[in-house]
């Protein structure tokens, strides 16, 4: 069963002291810091990251209890929430005083509901009646009002990657207000209106912060809405909305997804994978928006694979009386005092940690018996190469033509990333080449993800190995050879010539020649040099194979040399000569090698016909200006002479 746990927490969490009645957890969702506050911080606070080499520790006066705390970014200035109008500031930067100042809210009966830093020196108060953004000056120790907006407001979420923030607002608290800051400017968004399951009369509070989430899924922000069980007859579970909340335009209702049960839900966003945690039991969903349910009303969405509780975690024992060899303790997973934050994190505050979930890849591939549906959920996942070839490996394992359509529909769907990314790369190397311009300067080179599974990639770890696997039918083999060669061409990608050879051997190994010999002839595969060499060195084997290299090269045009030297490897003199005269470049080929041909065959007639042939070639050319006397020299003579004697040469000459 442990293989099937595709969901784990990090092994390397963020130990901090646990909460305790003299000790306040706080967590900073925008630094992703936990502050471990004792006793109102005078007895001091300890704050650490998960980048954090060094936590930082310090203390303060105790001035009451703290609400909320939270360092700007950069850690340069810390913000202290002790009471409902005001909200104090030490500075970090050093050489600076490090006395408190406090800033009160304008508004006057208004209570802070919370705050966030939006740049070093940029903090947002959010009230019961509005939001107020203050710009704060660390060497002057002052703090100063750039612009407010007034509305009613029953709780807040802020988004630290967008920064984007959105209010609850009316009565009923489903009227959500965002708002986007961008370089110290504060700008009202469309606000937009949550369906709620049933309406309340007379109208109460009935969206809860605790059923709301921000996060971006595959580079978008999204508003998640979960959506209880309303107890009518036509929504008997609970489900999970999502509002697509674009920069410009309205937010529009985008996903559903549906969990098939009621009760307590947390949700968390992974690798682009929404993940809904149930605590009742103990297990959790994945959802994957871009994957479409072919039996499901638009942008509604079943879980990817079957609910599974997240691994099992053990925590380890610290401590001078620990003793050795005592196990490290179970830890309580799905536990009633774990909190979950966006994107990914999960803090039990009772324990101590805060731990990263992490979503494994190699148990997915036997949860999903759908192997198309499959690769698309692994090709838009990070570490995703290694499991993408151990599936395209598992398929063919079987060797059973009948699932031939299964892996052509794999091939297809990997390369079709593939054509996307080489296709972005050609872009990008024509924009570098059309030199510096607008739309250049704006060009990125693609990034190669691990979902680009290359030619190289699928023949040294999937295909290499199952052509030479033992107990499989040569013509699945052979078949799924092609297979991925046809769909390597219907992308429109150069096959590379290995493929091919590959493919030839395979033949060549189960005396498939006849095949091998329509294949060529049908130009199944596509000519080239190493291709032709391969079957030059098959004549022994197949002696057809001979002719067919020599019409690949000359179907190439671009290897007349090597036609050549493989005549003439044959002692095929005279073919080489007529073929050298045939395609015109009898004038600029050296005749040595000619006569070194001839020579080989100890035929005196063959050698002088050769001879003659440059002899009255260097004639002719003499009357052209380009004609270079000492590459075309009368050496044929002196060379002929030294083989066979002048009066060979008499004899020959008049025969």
């Amino acid at each position: 069963m442990s293989e099937e746990h595709y969901l784990e927490l990090c092994e390397s969490p963020v130990q901090f002291e646990h909460a305790s009645s003299v000790n306040n957890v706080f967590f900073d969702e925008a630094n992703k810091q936990v502050f471990a506050v004792r006793s109102g911080g005078a007895t001091g606070v300890v704050v650490k990251g998960p980048d954090d080499k060094n936590s930082i520790a310090f203390r303060m006066d105790d001035k009451g209890e703290v609400k909320c705390i939270k360092f700007s970014i950069g850690n340069k200035i810390l913000a202290v929430q002790r009471t409902s109008k005001s909200v104090d500031f030490i500075n970090f930067i050093p050489d600076y005083p490090h006395t408190e100042f406090s800033q009160e809210c304008k508004m006057k009966n208004a209570s802070v509901l919370g705050f966030c830093w939006t740049n070093w020196n940029e903090i947002v108060f959010i009230t019961d009646q509005g939001i107020e953004l203050y710009q704060v000056f660390p060497d002057k120790r002052s703090v100063k009002l750039i612009k407010s907006q007034s509305l009613s407001v029953n709780w807040y979420q802020y988004c630290p990657e967008t920064a984007v923030l959105l209010l609850s607002t009316s009565g009923q608290g489903n009227v959500l207000q965002p708002f986007v800051f961008r370089n110290g400017t504060l700008s009202k968004m469309t606000k937009f209106e949550i369906e709620l399951p049933v309406v309340p009369k007379p109208a109460k509070l009935s969206l809860s912060e605790r059923d709301i989430a921000m996060a971006t899924i595959y580079g978008q922000l999204y508003v998640m809405y979960l959506k209880h069980h309303s107890r009518t007859a036509n929504s008997p579970s609970a489900e999970v909305v999502l509002y697509h909340l674009p920069r410009e335009g309205l937010c529009k209702k985008s996903h559903v997804l549906k969990l098939n049960t009621t009760g307590k839900f947390a949700l968390n966003i992974v690798d682009n994978l929404v993940v809904v945690h149930h605590q009742s039991t103990q297990t959790s969903l994945i959802y994957d928006i871009h994957l479409r349910e072919p039996d499901c009303a638009l942008n509604t969405h079943q879980p990817v694979l079957p609910a599974r509780s997240i691994h099992p975690y053990r925590i380890p024992l610290t401590g001078p009386v620990v003793v050795p060899s005592q196990p490290p303790v179970p830890c309580q997973l799905y536990s009633s005092s774990w909190s979950v934050f966006q994107p990914d994190i999960i803090i039990s505050a009772s324990e101590g940690y805060l731990w990263y979930l992490q979503v494994k890849l190699p148990p997915t591939v036997n949860l999903q018996q759908d192997k198309g549906k499959l690769m698309d959920f692994l090709l838009r996942r990070r570490d995703c190469k290694m499991v993408i070839l151990s599936v395209c490996s598992q398929i063919l394992e079987g060797g059973e033509r009948g699932s031939l359509p299964v892996v052509a529909t794999v091939f297809d769907k990997l390369n079709q990333v593939y054509k996307e990314y080489l296709e972005a790369e050609q872009m990008y190397t024509l924009a570098m080449e059309s030199g510096p311009s607008r739309n250049s300067a704006a060009q990125k080179r693609p990034v190669r993800t691990q979902a680009v599974i290359d030619q190289s990639d699928m023949y040294t770890h999937v295909l290499s190995s199952f052509t030479e696997r033992k107990g499989v039918c040569h013509k699945f083999i052979i078949a799924v050879l092609m297979e991925y060669i046809r769909s390597l061409n219907q992308s429109q990608i150069t096959v590379q010539h290995y493929l091919y050879e590959l493919v030839i051997k395979t033949l060549v190994q189960h005396n498939r020649f006849y095949m091998l010999h329509q294949f060529l002839q049908y130009h199944v595969l596509s000519d080239s040099k190493p291709l032709a060499c391969l079957l030059l060195s098959l004549e022994s084997t197949y002696p057809p194979a001979h002719q067919l290299s020599l019409d690949m090269l000359k179907r190439l045009s671009t290897a007349n040399d090597e036609i050549v030297e493989v005549l003439l490897s044959k002692q095929q003199v005279l073919g080489a000569l007529r073929f050298i005269r045939s395609v015109g470049s009898h004038d600029n080929v050296s005749a040595r090698k000619f006569l070194d041909a001839a020579q080989q065959t100890s035929d005196q007639m063959l050698f002088y016909t050769v001879f003659r042939s440059f002899q009255q070639r260097n004639q002719r050319l003499r009357g052209n200006p380009a004609f270079n006397p000492g590459e075309h020299c009368e050496e044929h003579v002196v060379h002929f002479k030294q083989l066979f004697g002048e009066q060979s040469l008499m004899k020959a000459a008049t025969a």
